[in-house]
């Protein structure tokens, strides 16, 4: 799947969410519409998507965003960031920073809300499309197995910049000045 495809299949689900639905079911929805490749391909972009967001400065800000934040945590954040749309994915990729430009993002941190954009459910919409198709789950992983064998490239290990300590005030503040402005106010340098 391309990634202009991916992304139009995000954007459709996202005009399709209503207040009372959630983006996860409805992209399963979406993806349920499409043949058992088209997942298998959604999710390798998704994949391709999601860990190009691996990155020790996205993983700060997902830090001060949710008032720290595990790995499994990291995982479930760079799935929000992603279900956000293109526009917001780029803006993350290229600049975590930007995340305080984000209307949720500065709503939840004058809330003193840390559960904004960690998304744990859009990591298995592919899995629970394709098990719609089949009538089990399960049935998604051995595929995906088998075609991710199949696949001819190499994976290369991501880069994720460098790494520096979350929890020193001051280099948050001079690493993502904005976030830090808005989660620790009493604290900028």
């Amino acid at each position: 799947m391309e990634t202009e495809d991916f992304w139009q299949l995000i954007q459709a689900a996202r005009s399709r969410t209503t207040a009372e639905g959630s983006f996860d079911r409805t992209l399963v929805e979406t993806l349920t519409a499409r043949s058992k490749r088209e997942i298998l391909e959604y999710q390798e972009r998704f994949d391709a998507l999601h860990g190009a967001l691996y990155r020790w400065d996205v993983w700060a800000a997902a830090y001060l965003i949710g008032g720290g934040c595990s790995d499994d945590s990291f995982t479930d954040f760079r799935a929000g960031v992603i279900a956000e749309g293109q526009a917001w994915y780029e803006r993350v990729a290229a600049n975590p920073d930007s995340l305080a430009e984000h209307p949720l993002i500065a709503a939840a941190a004058e809330a003193g809300k840390d559960d904004v954009l960690f998304d744990e459910e859009v990591n298995y919409v592919a899995a629970d499309a394709f098990g719609r198709l089949t009538g089990d789950r399960h049935d998604f992983y051995e595929a995906w197995d088998q075609y991710r064998k199949a696949q001819p490239h190499e994976r290369a290990e991501q880069d994720m910049g460098e790494d520096f300590d979350f929890d020193d005030d001051e280099q948050m503040h001079r690493r993502l000045p904005r976030l830090a402005a808005l989660y620790l106010p009493g604290n900028s340098v």
